[in-house]
């Protein structure tokens, strides 16, 4: 049931509706000091949860601790009565989701300024003590270029059978950690997981588990390796660290805050430390039990840990750059380095020998291109073969509109492309669609054509149904 416009709920005049989710509805508002709020209406099969709503009513003091620009933090909440609902500081802008659909992958500054964004909110969430359990691209919000979180801590304390047998959904596929998705408890490791497959999304345009049924999406979260082709050198490795399938095995948010050179989280319990400071105390307390999941060693040596007490406000975008390192085994004798080096928007590419995403994208297009005009090629061949006894105008109209495909595809490849091996593959594929297909009219009895067209068009429709 949709609030109307312009009624109050306790303190709050609700002004407009600005969506829905699986937990409520969530309204532009005004407070009684006349500020805008956004004010999220529980829906009826959740508030109809006493389970739930106790334990939400737990962990909302514990959210509001939560406090930071990168946050939209709880300001208020009444969970008795019919409708309750909690409210929390409007954020003005677009949701990363919706901005990516749109104008396609973030790059250069503003992928920087959102990587230090998300990481900064992360570590404020996990400093007070509370797990996000949704952080996905809709629930953040670009405003000024700048990320702000939403939603924070309302998935976990909501997290009751009674609520998902109802409906809501605890968590996004592709975006839910491989611990969540085989039954344990959700921790601030699974936030970290969902930190790399946002930033993954919001840099290459694609979910990094691909897209399809929730079921098919979880099998590749818990058995598959995410794609992160295209992800900029910078911030690949630490990416493909967040969405490793053990837990203890992803770096936590304070040292992704110092990877990617945010501003360090003051702790409400009085742990003051930089996220250096934390980063350097996780190691020497045993926290890089993660390094046995590598071959290579962790990225930045110790002599190379970032010291960012006097690092500039995010906006300037000096990303902490660390140094190639030599194998550790290896005396310092003169020979090539092998380690790799970081890149950071602004600056030249190295020259790694690797390709660019450009040119990777360019790659793919031209494999996908052959491999469709070889196998359109074989296809029309046998489909013409098979209909030149029986109905000879079919098979030439079939080879005659498959050659000028080719042709026309041959001349956009020479004039606006200027790509010679284009068109010459597709002149070859031409020419040789009309020679297989009269030499297997030649060889092979039209019954025989017939049954191999028949074997290949059931092979395809069932690799088209299975995918």
């Amino acid at each position: 049931m949709v609030a109307p416009d312009g009624e109050r709920l306790g303190p709050y005049r609700l002004l407009s509706r600005l969506g829905a989710g699986g937990f409520g509805e969530v309204h532009l508002a005004l407070d009684p000091q006349g500020r805008t709020v956004a004010v999220k209406i529980l829906h009826p099969h959740v508030a109809a949860d006493e389970t739930a709503l106790t334990r939400l009513s737990r962990e909302v003091e514990t959210m509001r601790l939560v406090q930071g620009p990168r946050v939209a933090e709880i300001l208020d909440a009444s969970l008795e009565g019919a409708r309750p609902y909690l409210v929390t500081r409007y954020v003005q802008g677009r949701p990363l989701g919706a901005l990516v659909a749109a104008d396609g992958p973030v790059s250069g500054d503003a992928l920087v300024r959102l990587a230090r964004g998300l990481a900064e909110a992360l570590a404020a969430v996990h400093a007070a003590g509370v797990v996000h359990r949704d952080l996905k691209p809709a629930n953040v919000i670009l405003t000024d270029g700048e990320p702000v979180v939403i939603d924070f801590g309302i998935a976990s304390a909501l997290d009751s059978p009674s609520v998902t047998a109802s409906g809501a959904v605890l968590g996004t596929p592709g975006y839910l950690a491989p611990e969540v998705l085989e039954g344990s408890e959700a921790g601030s490791e699974a936030d970290v997981f969902a930190f790399g497959a946002t930033l993954a999304y919001a840099s290459t345009g694609r979910h990094p588990y691909g897209t399809g049924p929730a079921s098919a999406i979880g099998y590749r979260v818990v058995h598959h390796p995410p794609d992160l082709d295209g992800v900029p050198g910078w911030l690949g490795p630490t990416l493909g660290e967040c969405l490793l399938r053990d837990p203890a095995a992803r770096p936590p948010a304070d040292e992704l805050l110092a990877r990617v050179g945010g501003t360090p989280v003051i702790r409400p319990a009085g742990e003051h430390r930089t996220p250096a400071e934390s980063w350097k105390a996780a190691r020497a307390e045993g926290g890089w039990r993660r390094a046995a999941a590598f071959r290579d060693p962790p990225p930045f040596a110790e002599a190379d840990t970032p010291d960012l007490a006097g690092l500039p406000h995010p906006r300037s975008h000096d990303l902490p750059v660390p140094k190639a390192r030599r194998p550790r085994d290896s005396p310092d004798t003169g020979m090539r380095d092998l380690g790799t080096r970081e890149w950071r928007p602004g600056q030249p590419r190295p020259t790694t020998g690797r390709p660019s995403p450009e040119e990777a994208r360019e790659r793919r297009r031209a494999v996908l291109h052959r491999r469709w005009v070889v196998g359109t090629g074989l296809l029309v061949s046998l489909m013409a073969a098979t209909a030149r006894e029986p109905l000879p105008e079919v098979a030439l109209l079939l080879l005659t509109g498959y050659g000028s495909v080719m042709l026309v595809d041959a001349g956009i490849a020479l004039f606006a492309r200027r790509d010679r091996g284009r068109m010459i593959l597709d002149l070859a594929a031409g020419a040789g669609a009309v020679a297989l297909g009269a030499a297997l009219s030649t060889f092979f009895s039209t019954f025989t054509l017939a049954l191999a067209l028949g074997t290949v068009l059931f092979v395809l429709i069932a690799i088209l149904v299975a995918s």
